[in-house]
């Protein structure tokens, strides 16, 4: 389990508005009474932590610095309800509660990441280094996102904007031995005469991981850049913000393919330890800009937000300087809210968001279908407190127009030109009750809508990345979810507790599966269907601590999902995530030395059940068996004459060398060595990590 219930050291942003939680790190009661006093965005705009009838995650600034991983979503995939995609280990896509793709929603800079999310291998593409908090909202719960919001959202705040008069420059560096990752970024804000920025490089790259069953990775590789900047002004009207964004991501493709008499992973180069590309490989590059206004009113707030998006996406096959795909995606987002102050124990807001998209294909080889997109939804929440009761609602509607532009490939018709309109009507409601200042019972019931993304409508091409050939369906319906979720949150000082169960029915839910057909010669075939669905959950975390240095924190959380009326073999739903079972045991060694402060040391255990719930037809998937990785921790704070000059942080992550493979791996499905019999590519082994933050603060 994080330390987000045991040290808080870091800030929680909610759109314009942050707070800053600075408690005594030695009384641990106490900073969980003041996490709860976090202001999230909930399903109903701005509101407490423990107001909120939704299950909602928080992660501080602290925790992500401190926390070794290869990408952002790396990260935050340790949280209980939240597992990753991943392919190697550059790049890993969202899962929460057994769902990902276009059902979680991703908010950053206040408006939806927009980036060809429909594909296996397509990341997300956010420099962690600019992430100042993230919130988790799991299920349908989040009213103010709409469609793609199913499964939950995941809003990566920025920095807090620096107190007035402060400016300030942070470095902070990297290196992890098993892929020779490297990193560093260089940060620059202030605040001066109601002028603000914040101005972020940062530069990322790593060689091929290894492990202990295949040695190097080939083409494992990647390299990853990213410049930002935020310029405003700041008066007693409000705020108006600019921000910039450029990044980049250059990561290999990993095919698996072995040689047939010796088993071992083909290489395109003779060095798999090199930085540099090699075919076949992906290059993305992803350009924002977004205007972020805050008005204060007499009686509330207004935001108003616009963005475009511009995600340029090429894979590169047969030589480094033509590519074969190449997607071209530019989108519009608006956003438009306005926010009461609280009166008589109301809250109430409304608003008015949507995107306008163009993808275009560049490229000389085709996977989907040119489209138009355009949507907008309407929507309305309420929350009231009530003594003990916080009451919490809304509703939603959302419309939706999407174009798909019809294409010929040598005279022989590839892609169709269709027309789909969607619409659906989405609401919640949510009580809690604060049964004691330290004991809160949650109930929440939430309707939720996803309209099929172009990939599952439209897709008759090979996939390079997933090593498939894909064929949509142009009929499908948009999946609609009812789940109810039901919590309970208990803090003392030596005890925190934590439990939360799910129901969730979805119609028509949309999955890709294998069939016996062969399209193109190398690749294995999938097709997009649908079929009605059933998830049920369980996520529990449990803290102890006896005495205030020591914490024994253990977190549980699994998901069970299935398809209704069907046979076992097309019974359970691909891609489910394992149950998993953390464990961590952490010493707090110093608080407040002159020296060295905030020392502490942990050693932690993660064990992933066997996940014998998959579907079967066809060889779509395996079974994958249960593992267990040890992990060890470190770090401290370093001061010299009063004031901290760096933060070091040492992480050693699957100890043992453990050779596994994890059951949300794509290249768990990757040739059979034809020596041991083992079939794809075994995840990262035994990697240590060091990591420097050194902050520089200048007051006026």
């Amino acid at each position: 389990m994080k330390a987000k219930y045991i040290l808080l050291a870091g800030l929680c942003v909610c759109g314009s508005l942050s707070a800053q939680v600075t408690p005594d790190s030695t009384d641990v009661f106490f900073q969980h009474l003041e996490l709860n006093e976090v202001i999230v965005t909930g399903v109903t705009g701005n509101t407490k932590l423990k107001n909120s009838p939704a299950p909602i995650s928080v992660m501080t600034a602290k925790e992500l610095r401190s926390t070794a991983a290869t990408n952002l979503i790396d990260a935050i995939s340790h949280e209980p309800g939240v597992s990753q995609l991943t392919t190697g280990s550059g790049i890993s896509k969202p899962v929460i509660r057994g769902m990902g793709y276009n059902r979680i929603a991703v908010i950053h800079d206040g408006i939806r990441q927009e980036g060809q999310q429909w594909g296996d291998e397509h990341g997300i593409e956010i420099d962690a280094q600019d992430v100042g908090s993230v919130e988790i909202l799991k299920g349908p719960a989040s009213l103010m996102y709409g469609s793609d919001a199913l499964a939950g959202v995941l809003i990566f705040h920025s920095a807090p904007i620096l107190p007035s008069g402060m400016m300030s420059v942070n470095l902070s560096s990297e290196y992890q031995t098993n892929n020779g990752l490297f990193d560093y970024s260089l940060n620059f804000a202030g605040n001066k005469q109601h002028f603000v920025w914040n101005v972020r490089y940062s530069d990322k790259r790593a060689h091929a991981y290894k492990n202990r069953y295949d040695g190097y990775v080939p083409n494992s590789q990647f390299k990853e850049r990213s410049l930002s900047a935020m310029l405003g002004i700041q008066k007693s009207w409000g705020q108006s913000l600019l921000r910039l964004g450029y990044y980049k991501l250059t990561p290999g493709i990993v095919e698996g393919e072995r040689d047939p008499q010796t088993g071992e992973l083909e290489s395109p180069v003779d060095n798999v330890k090199t930085y540099g590309k090699a075919l076949p490989f992906q290059q993305v590059y992803h350009y924002k800009a977004v205007l972020d206004n805050s008005f204060n009113l007499p009686d509330g707030n207004l935001k108003a937000i616009i963005g475009y998006q511009q995600n340029r996406r090429q894979e590169f096959e047969e030589s480094p300087d033509e590519y074969g795909l190449y997607f071209q995606l530019h989108t519009v987002n608006y956003d438009i809210r306005y926010l009461t102050n609280e009166f008589n124990g109301w809250k109430i807001n409304i608003g008015l968001n949507g995107m306008w998209q163009r993808s275009q294909n560049k490229g000389e080889e085709y996977l989907i279908p040119a489209y138009r997109l355009f949507d907008f939804g309407v929507f309305a929440t309420v929350s009231k407190e009530l003594k003990r009761w916080t009451l919490s609602g809304g509703a939603r509607f959302d419309y939706r127009h999407l174009h798909s532009e019809q294409l010929e490939d040598d005279g022989v018709l590839r892609f169709k030109d269709f027309k789909r309109n969607f619409n659906g009507v989405t609401g919640s409601i949510g009580a809690v009750f604060h049964a004691a200042d330290n004991l809160d019972f949650k109930l929440n019931i939430a309707r939720g809508f996803r309209t099929p993304n172009m990939s599952e409508l439209g897709s008759n091409g090979v996939h390079e990345g997933t090593i498939r050939y894909e064929i949509g369906n142009a009929d499908l319906k948009p999946e609609y979810s009812l789940q109810a979720d039901l919590g309970m949150n208990f803090n003392s000082k030596y005890v925190e507790l934590q439990v939360g169960a799910f129901a969730n029915r979805i119609d028509n839910y949309i999955f890709a599966h294998r069939i016996d057909e062969q399209m193109e010669e190398g690749y294995m075939t999938y097709r997009f269907d649908q079929g009605d669905a059933r998830l049920l959950g369980f996520e529990a975390s449990l803290d102890i601590h006896p005495v205030h240095w020591i914490h024994f924190g253990n977190s549980y959380s699994m998901v069970d999902a299935i398809q209704l009326h069907q046979p076992k073999e097309t019974k359970y739903l691909p891609y489910i995530p394992a149950a998993r079972w953390n464990s961590d045991l952490k010493f707090e060694l110093t608080h407040h030395g002159k020296v060295l402060n905030n020392t502490y040391v942990a050693v932690g255990l993660e064990h992933y059940f066997r996940q014998d719930h998959y579907y079967m037809a066809d060889g779509t998937e395996t079974a994958t068996p249960g593992y267990t990785l040890f992990n060890l921790s470190a770090g401290t704070d370093i001061h010299i004459k009063g004031k901290k000059v760096a933060e070091l942080y040492l992480t050693a992550e699957n100890l043992t060398n453990k050779a596994y493979q994890s059951h949300l791996s794509r290249l768990k499905y990757a040739d059979v060595n034809s020596v041991t019999g083992r079939r794809g590519v075994f995840n990262m082994g035994r990697n240590v990590t060091f990591k420097i933050v050194i902050p520089l603060s200048i007051e006026h």
